[in-house]
């Protein structure tokens, strides 16, 4: 297998794949986890998840992050702090409770927290706020520790992986996908992975297929360090959940604040759509600081070190794409995950390489299908004869 991408979803296939005994190459034409993946905040959520595919496989991902991988969760710093999601009014809250009740009817663990009671789990949280919802299975982990322990494992396992290549067409015995052509030579493979992150698109389009993943802009607070502890899970506002649904290309802006193991405090988070344009958006960045002190006063007082943003996959359906692509035999696809691909990573990656061996996965992929969207106009530019 050539996986194309050396992000966490890539790593995590790559690692899986070898365990199973696949060949396993990884090219990437930039840096190891040089995309999203550092660019996020490192969560692995079930608590943002509404009732349905998504959620399933951030379920089926917590089981692979908590046991496949248990042995090595101190290499990313694994902490399973817990996520509080808080609600403002009534009605924000009867919402939360209403979602609640359908996440534990497909497995998640939720436990209702009332007003009184808030300040028990986070003693910092603002005064007036009507209730909340604990989710003890959100997780966190370091993204960029994990790509790079995950593909030293592969290589432990024989895998290889090769930086600055870029994929510029694919290789075809008839329909079938037998490789790639980079700008450092031909690979043949046996079965391709596009795992390319924001531009997965631009990879498929080299291969005659449509996968409509396009770009969403993020940005992240980081403050100085505080004391251990200051904040103690993670904690976001109700709204962040119907954020992360929306298909609204303007900025939107929902507090998410965590601390870290060495005390710095994160704030997110905040979505557009604006293509690759890396300018840094004072109103989202103002706008994120206004909405994270609302939520904790405290850190009115607390000074930012910097920020950093990135750009999440999109697909329209806020699905991934997984799985084979019939469109052309022999290229298979893991991408698309927006903003949840690092929780998404562990579990996507053992599906891929279930998949690849024959063995039947754990998981049903027939809702993350590569041909389930409306085809679009095919791109023929740089695709070997």
């Amino acid at each position: 297998m050539l996986v194309v991408g050396a992000g966490v979803v890539g790593a995590a296939a790559a690692y899986f794949a070898a365990l199973a005994g696949l060949r396993v190459v990884v090219v990437e034409r930039g840096a190891l986890a040089g995309g999203t993946s550092s660019a996020g905040e490192g969560n692995l959520l079930v608590s943002d998840k509404e009732a349905g595919p998504e959620l399933d496989l951030a379920l089926h991902s917590q089981r692979v992050w908590r046991e496949d991988l248990a042995e090595h969760a101190g290499r990313w710093e694994f902490e399973a702090k817990g996520g509080l999601v808080v609600a403002a009014t009534g009605q924000g809250l009867a919402s939360l409770r209403e979602l609640g009740a359908h996440q534990r009817a497909r497995g998640v663990e939720v436990r209702d927290v009332g007003r009184a009671h808030l300040h028990d789990y986070e003693p910092h949280l603002s005064d007036g706020l009507a209730g909340a919802a604990f989710y003890p299975q959100d997780a966190q982990v370091q993204p960029m520790l994990v790509v790079a322990h995950l593909l030293r494992l592969a290589r432990d396992l024989g895998a290889r992986v090769r930086t600055g290549i870029e994929v510029t067409a694919f290789l075809r015995a008839g329909d079938r996908i037998t490789g790639v052509r980079t700008t450092a030579g031909d690979l043949p493979a046996g079965a391709v992975l596009n795992a390319a992150g924001t531009w997965a698109g631009e990879v498929a389009a080299l291969a005659r297929v449509s996968v409509p993943v396009r770009p969403r802009r993020g940005f992240v607070l980081v403050t100085e360090p505080m004391p251990p502890r200051t904040i103690r899970h993670k904690v976001y506002a109700a709204e962040y959940v119907g954020d992360v649904a929306s298909s609204d290309a303007a900025l939107q802006t929902s507090p998410v604040v965590e601390g870290t193991g060495s005390g710095t405090i994160l704030i997110g988070a905040s979505r557009e759509r604006v293509g690759f344009d890396r300018t840094v958006s004072l109103p989202a960045v103002s706008t994120l600081a206004a909405k994270a002190v609302a939520l904790f006063p405290m850190l009115r007082e607390v000074r930012l070190m910097r920020t950093y943003h990135g750009f999440r996959p999109y697909c329209p359906d806020h699905l991934p794409v997984i799985g084979a692509d019939p469109r052309a035999p022999g290229l298979w696809h893991a991408c698309g995950h927006e903003g949840a691909g690092i929780g998404l990573a562990a579990g996507t990656g053992k599906l891929i390489a279930q998949a690849l061996t024959g063995t039947r996965p754990d998981l049903d992929l027939a809702p993350f299908a590569p041909d389930r969207f409306p085809e679009q106009p095919r791109h023929t530019e740089g695709v070997s004869p």
